[in-house]
C-alpha cells in the first residue's frame, strides 16, 4: 500500500506512530487469538433451571418468561446481562448504565445473529421505569426478584452485593448450556475499573484514543451538568 502521511508531521512523530502501528497489529491479532480461543470452548454446564423472569408485556401488565423464552426465535445464542440495580440500591450503577445505554443502541445490529437481555435484581416495575427515562427502547429488561439466576451465575454474591456479569448462553439439542461470563472481574486489576467488558464497551475504547486517555479516576455518571450553565 502506498506509504501515508499527515500535513506537517515531522520525523519524530512518524517514526513513533509507525511504532505504534506495530503494536496496534499485534494487539488485533491477540484479539483474533483470544476470540478464537472463545470460539472454541467446549459446552459448560446444562442450566440449573429454566429461570422464571418477570418483563414487562406489550399492554404494560406484568408477564413470566423463563430463560428459554429469551432466546428469539431461530437464534441459539443468548446474552444475559447482570444489571447491578438491586433492591437495597438506592440509584442503578452508573458504569452498568453507560454500558446499556451503548448496548442499547447497538441491539437492532447484534439481534440479527444473536438474542440480547437485561436482568436485574429489583421489582420489574422499578427496572422498567428506569430502562424508560433511558430511552432504552431496544434492550429487553427482566427481573429476576423472584429466582436464584444472579447469584447461581456470579452476578451476586452472598451478600446479596450485585456485580456486573456478563453470561451467554447457548441452546444445544433442545437444552440450554452456559458457554461464557465475564469473569475477568473477578481478576486482581491495578485501578477500580476491572475492563473485564471494555471489549464491549465503546467509551473506553474511544477515550483510549486520546492524550487524556480514560483518566485514573473518572467515570460515567447518571447525569452531567448542563455545559452551557
Amino acid at each position: 500500500m502506498e506509504r501515508r502521511f499527515y500535513p506537517n508531521e515531522n520525523a519524530e512523530y512518524r517514526e513513533a506512530r509507525d511504532a505504534l502501528t506495530e503494536a496496534e497489529d499485534a494487539l488485533r491479532a491477540q484479539v483474533e487469538t483470544v476470540a478464537a480461543l472463545r470460539r472454541a470452548l467446549p459446552l459448560g454446564g446444562e442450566v440449573k433451571e429454566d429461570y422464571v423472569f418477570e418483563e414487562r408485556g406489550c399492554g404494560g401488565g406484568v408477564e413470566k418468561v423463563r430463560l428459554g423464552e429469551l432466546f428469539e426465535r431461530g437464534q441459539n445464542s443468548l446474552l444475559l446481562y447482570g444489571f447491578m440495580f438491586g433492591p437495597k440500591m438506592e440509584r442503578a450503577c452508573p458504569l452498568c448504565t453507560s454500558f446499556l445505554d451503548s448496548l442499547n443502541g447497538a441491539v437492532p445490529h447484534i439481534s440479527q445473529r444473536m438474542s440480547v437481555a437485561v436482568c436485574a435484581r429489583s421489582g420489574i416495575d422499578r427496572i422498567a421505569e428506569f430502562g424508560a427515562s433511558r430511552g432504552w427502547t431496544n434492550l429487553r429488561l427482566v427481573s429476576s426478584a423472584n429466582n436464584t439466576y444472579q447469584y447461581d451465575y456470579l452476578a451476586e454474591d452472598k451478600d446479596q452485593a450485585q456485580w456486573p456479569m456478563a453470561n451467554i448462553f447457548v441452546r444445544r439439542d433442545g437444552k440450554i448450556h452456559h458457554y461464557w461470563g465475564s469473569e475477568l472481574l473477578f481478576r486482581p486489576y491495578p485501578t477500580g475499573n476491572t475492563r473485564h467488558i471494555d471489549f464491549m464497551w465503546p467509551l473506553w475504547n474511544v477515550l483510549d484514543l486520546t492524550p487524556e486517555g480514560r483518566g485514573s479516576d473518572w467515570y460515567p455518571a447518571l447525569e452531567y451538568e448542563d455545559a452551557a450553565s
